[in-house]
Formats: C-alpha cells, sequence, structure tokens
C-alpha cells in the first residue's frame, strides 16, 4: 500500500487500543424463550484468522440496540415479517398460486431452510441464495413477476423465513460443486478495493473490535440478515451491506444478486458457521 493510501486507511480504521464489547456478558434470548447462540467456536475453514471464537454482531452493539431486539414486540423488523407473511398468502400470477399454495404454513415448512443458505442447487447448476430461490419460485411456480433483488418485498419474505429457524445453527455447505464459488468469494473478501485499498477483511477480521468513526467494527458476521437498520429505517440484506461497505471504499461496486456478490455471500455466511440465525436483527 502507498503512503497516500495508508493515511486514508489510518483514517477510516481507528487502530486504536480495542473497545470493550458493548454488552459482552449478556445473552441474548428472543422473547424469553428462544435462546440465541452468540459466540461460538471459529469454523475450521478459517485456519484461525479470527482466533477461536466467532461472535454475532448483537454482541458489539449498544445496551440499547440489543435490548431492542430481545422481544418481538419491539424489534421493528418484525413489522416486514408481519407484511410478508401477508405476501405468503396472496395469490399471484398465471398459476393462481400463492406461497401457501405450495408451503402451507412458514412455521412448519420453512423450518430450517435459512440456516443452510446460500446453497447448491443441483438442477440449476449454480449456488443460489434465499432470495434466488424465492424468486425461481415466484417465476416458474407461481408464473409471478420477480422481485427486485435486495428490495423491500423479497427481503421481507427472506425475514419471514428467516424467523422459522431462529436458534438453529448455520451450517452453510462449502465443499463439493459449492467449493469454486466460495473460493471467489474468499477471494473477494481478502481484495483491496477503491481508493482507500480496503478489504473486507482489513474492518472485519484486522480491526474487529476497534472504532471505526462512531461505531463499532464486528466481525461482519451475516446470521442476523435481514437486519433492521437504525441508520435508514427499514430492513436490509446482506448485498445491499456489500455494495455499501465497497462504495465505502470510494470504489466501483457490483450489484446485488450479481454472481460476484452471491459469491461473497456464501462465502461470509459460513465465517458464521455455529452462531444462531437471529433475523431480523437489529443494528446501528
Amino acid at each position: 500500500m502507498n503512503f497516500k493510501a495508508t493515511l486514508a486507511c489510518a483514517a477510516f480504521v481507528a487502530s486504536v487500543a480495542p473497545a470493550a464489547f458493548a454488552g459482552e456478558d449478556a445473552e441474548l434470548v428472543l422473547n424469553g424463550e428462544i435462546p440465541i447462540v452468540t459466540t461460538a467456536p471459529a469454523p475450521a475453514h478459517l485456519d484461525g484468522v479470527l482466533g477461536d471464537e466467532i461472535k454475532s454482531g448483537w454482541l458489539f452493539r449498544s445496551d440499547e440496540t440489543q435490548a431492542t431486539q430481545m422481544d418481538d414486540f419491539d424489534n421493528p423488523g418484525m413489522i416486514f415479517v408481519d407484511q410478508a407473511q401477508a405476501s405468503w398468502d396472496t395469490v399471484e400470477g398465471s398459476e393462481g398460486k400463492s406461497c401457501a399454495s405450495c408451503h402451507n404454513d412458514p412455521a412448519e415448512s420453512m423450518k430450517g431452510v435459512r440456516a443452510t443458505y446460500p446453497k447448491w442447487n443441483e438442477e440449476a447448476g449454480e449456488v443460489r441464495t434465499l432470495a434466488m430461490q424465492i424468486n425461481d419460485c415466484r417465476e416458474n411456480q407461481m408464473g409471478a413477476e420477480p422481485w427486485k433483488y435486495d428490495k423491500g418485498d423479497i427481503v421481507s419474505m427472506e425475514a419471514l423465513i428467516s424467523v422459522q429457524s431462529r436458534g438453529m445453527p448455520v451450517n452453510v455447505a462449502i465443499d463439493g460443486p459449492a467449493q469454486s464459488t466460495w473460493e471467489q468469494g474468499k477471494e473477494m473478501y481478502y481484495t483491496r478495493y477503491g481508493q482507500f485499498e480496503l478489504s473486507c477483511a482489513n474492518c472485519h477480521e484486522d480491526n474487529f473490535g476497534n472504532m471505526i468513526r462512531a461505531d463499532h467494527l464486528s466481525q461482519g458476521q451475516i446470521n442476523g440478515f435481514p437486519v433492521y437498520r437504525l441508520k435508514n429505517t427499514k430492513l436490509n440484506g446482506s448485498h445491499s451491506r456489500f455494495k455499501g461497505c465497497i462504495r465505502d471504499t470510494r470504489a466501483e461496486t457490483f450489484n446485488p444478486g450479481s454472481p460476484e456478490f452471491v459469491a461473497l455471500e456464501l462465502y461470509v455466511a459460513s465465517r458464521g458457521n455455529g452462531l444462531s440465525v437471529e433475523a431480523p436483527s437489529v443494528r446501528n
């Protein structure tokens, strides 16, 4: 990295003594009945880059933000889950079907689904994210128009499906035919982008626990996505966050749903294997 880029990086990431985790001794139990694993042994495929443990982004939030996620009545992300439930039961498209026509009650049919995505789809011959699978069902089963990637309707539906897996461990497969996509995502994670010449790893691996401006850097885990961000008061998908991060390095970025971000999602999701699904989470 040249001298100018070094100065930019130093200004962007405050590499001071690590701040204490906000609520580091707190336990996340949703609605008083669903325990969430927020600290887990690091997956072997990380080769120790995060030490012995992986940590949910919830541990890096303020006490107030943590508390907002602990009760569904307080969690503003649940408003969008309710909206998605209405969409689930709505007939759309040329086939006269709704999601419920094939899948009945999501509490039963979608249990465990979120924990394994992204995943290899043998019939399609590709790694698919949950959003891709939702749109495949809309187009090929319902005869309906696909939703825009990482926009309101599809992110809300992801949240509804994710709720059914809360408390279950993330278990994303990275072997077999998915391995090449995973390797592509890993390469992206360590690639420096933009005028600041920063990679995902510079913030979420080298500096987690430190402060970036007024924010507490987490490990960048996505087990809580979709997330309700207090910053923009809506649900956000992981690809929108990827786009924002790369944009913040002052680089040309990729689009949500692009092959590059699909690969990156697979890799980043696998870094959280063992943490609980907790979406919709609440973050800054």
